[in-house]
């Protein structure tokens, strides 16, 4: 029997992604130059947000990238990862700093695959990492510029990020087994 725990509600997600875009603008000392790169399939309406609370306090909303970094992951079958993604050109590239946006930072390969995928398309001034979740157990050296919420975990349970843009209400879950 799965025991499922709220972890934070619509709120408690909104102030997150609200600090965490103050956090980019002054790390970053503004908008200009920046991209977010949303990683399919929940970072990418992060990242949305985080551009429109970005626009509300600079005036300038960074533009968005969505990032499907399947093919690119280390951990999958050689066979399932031999076609790179498609991804679009993006000669506006040197000079910006791209902010991954991801909704659970776990082992980092997804991470790993996501900076893999703008490398493929250019080369950025920095790359930073924004995620809504750490969930910690990394297995590559990845760690997150900008974090939500810090959640240790047991590698049982099970981080669940849901949206209103996908799954139609705001939570992030915590199941576990009970005993």
């Amino acid at each position: 029997m799965q025991k499922q725990t709220v972890i934070l509600d619509e709120g408690a997600i909104s102030r997150a992604l609200t600090r965490i875009g103050f956090e980019i603008l002054e790390k970053n000392h503004g908008a200009k130059h920046l991209l977010l790169a949303g990683i399919c399939t929940r970072g990418v309406p992060l990242a949305e947000r985080l551009a429109d609370r970005i626009a509300a306090a600079e005036g300038d909303r960074p533009p968005v990238l969505p990032l499907d970094v399947r093919p690119l992951r280390d951990d999958l079958p050689p066979a399932a990862r031999a076609k790179p993604p498609d991804l679009p050109e993006l000669p506006g590239l040197s000079g910006c700093t791209v902010v991954l946006v991801d909704d659970v930072l776990y082992t980092g390969r997804t991470v790993s695959a996501a900076i893999e995928a703008i490398r493929l398309v250019g080369r950025a001034e920095r790359i930073q990492l924004a995620a809504l979740i750490d969930r910690g157990h990394r297995e590559l050296p990845i760690r997150a510029d900008y974090i939500g919420k810090n959640l240790p975990t047991a590698q049982a349970e099970r981080v669940n990020v849901l949206l209103r843009e996908v799954d139609g209400r705001d939570a992030v879950v915590l199941s576990h087994s009970a005993p």
